[in-house]
């Protein structure tokens, strides 16, 4: 579905993305490990346009979008949750929904869906006309991921959903994840909590200075020693636990 061609990107003159290649495959959960500054971001910002790369290839669906618009790229079916949710805190909870959908001229489809959401996450439907600044932080985290399934994506990049959310929370930030893929999404992940990310995810790949250290499915990286050493620890416990 997505594939990554010795990528490269730079904010101004400095070089962030330095060769990176990877896939996702249709229907899978991968996630992106690495230590803050790696290029996590940066690449999911390079996929989804808000940063274009200097060299390199990103293929959608066998097209190459690496010279689109982000809009255009949401029309190709990429949605993108940002890490810190980013909600339209002024506006209420139904109008950030409806504004997940505003590449879509299917009106009577794009009403559908908003239901279709709000019975899949009823906290939405109760808040519906609550500004959306007014929610928790699992609350707004839960509408960006619906936000972006406005969309009707192909592909949902995700960075950071569990960020400053109480152990509870994060459990059904996962859940919600694990229940996307379920659905048939496709899902590329960013997650500091290494061990949550590897226990959803079908692969994942290390990142480390720009580019990819190492790769493998997720019950290899769980075992590998040198994931255990930077990203898991000794005795780790899940947040939740």
């Amino acid at each position: 579905m997505l594939t990554l061609k010795s990528v490269h990107s730079y904010y101004g003159r400095l070089h962030v993305l330095k060769g990176v290649s990877l896939h996702v495959r249709p229907g899978e959960i991968v996630t992106l490990l690495g230590a803050n500054g790696a290029g996590k971001t940066t690449t999911l910002r390079t996929i989804s346009g808000l940063l274009r790369p200097r060299k390199g290839k990103i293929e959608f669906l066998g097209e190459d979008i690496s010279r689109l618009s982000a809009d255009q790229i949401v029309l190709r079916g990429i949605a993108h949750v940002p890490e810190g949710r980013r909600v339209f805190s002024s506006l209420s909870v139904a109008a950030n929904l409806e504004l997940g959908a505003f590449a879509r001229h299917d009106h009577k489809s794009v009403r559908a869906d908003l239901e279709d959401i709000q019975r899949r996450f009823p906290i939405l439907k109760e808040r519906s006309k609550q500004p959306a600044g007014t929610l928790s932080g699992g609350e707004q985290q839960i509408l960006a991921i619906a936000r972006a399934l406005m969309a009707r994506p192909k592909l949902l990049l995700l960075d950071e959903p569990s960020m400053g959310l109480a152990p509870r929370l994060v459990r059904h930030v996962f859940e919600i994840i694990v229940g996307l893929q379920k659905t048939g999404a496709t899902i590329l992940l960013i997650e500091q909590n290494a061990r949550a990310a590897l226990k959803v995810a079908d692969r994942g790949y290390v990142m480390e200075t720009g580019g990819i250290s190492l790769d493998g499915s997720a019950a290899d990286l769980m075992n590998h020693n040198e994931v255990k050493r930077a990203y898991l620890g000794k005795g780790y416990q899940e947040v939740w636990e």
